[in-house]
């Protein structure tokens, strides 16, 4: 091994001090770099270096899904998240567990999210129209996203009231 040159734990360990990532990723991104050695292919080079990092406690998938459900979750919908953390290669057992947890609040995330963008209700149906498409692109739902319209209206005809 070159002066300089990571081991593929040491690269494993470089992506993890960044953010977390999935087993799946890191196989990924370490898989160009794993070369064939006498005895042990890079397959199993790298199996044997991700083991080493999840054995020690540094390498978790369900981390990985937390992480991206406390970080960008807050602005996603239950599409855009599905889409994610199958995106990471995690198992659909784990997926559909997150996705769970993330459901109950999704209509206030809905609301977070169009409050930041817009904060005021619609004036046209061109404006509900634009506003239901930038919803629907961060993966929310038909149903979450006319309640938040109807909750914006709603809102702004009791403030209009005498």
């Amino acid at each position: 091994m070159a002066f300089g040159s990571l081991s593929l734990e040491g690269r494993a360990l470089r992506h993890l001090a960044r953010r977390e990532h999935s087993r799946a990723e890191l196989e990924r991104k370490l898989a160009p770099h794993a070369q064939d050695a006498p005895g042990a292919s890079a397959a199993e080079q790298i199996r044997a270096a991700l083991d080493a990092l999840a054995a020690r406690g540094l390498l978790s998938d369900e981390r990985a899904a937390e992480s991206l459900l406390a970080g960008a979750g807050r602005r996603l919908g239950r599409r855009r998240l599905a889409q994610s953390l199958n995106a990471k290669g995690l198992a659909p057992e784990l997926v559909a567990a997150t996705l769970a947890q993330a459901c109950g609040s999704e209509f206030e995330r809905a609301l977070a999210v169009w409050q930041r963008r817009f904060g005021t209700p619609p004036a046209s149906l061109v404006e509900r129209a634009r506003q239901s498409r930038f919803l629907a692109g961060r993966g929310f739902d038909g149903e979450v996203i006319r309640r938040v319209l109807r909750q914006a209206g709603a809102a702004e005809a009791d403030d209009e009231a005498p």
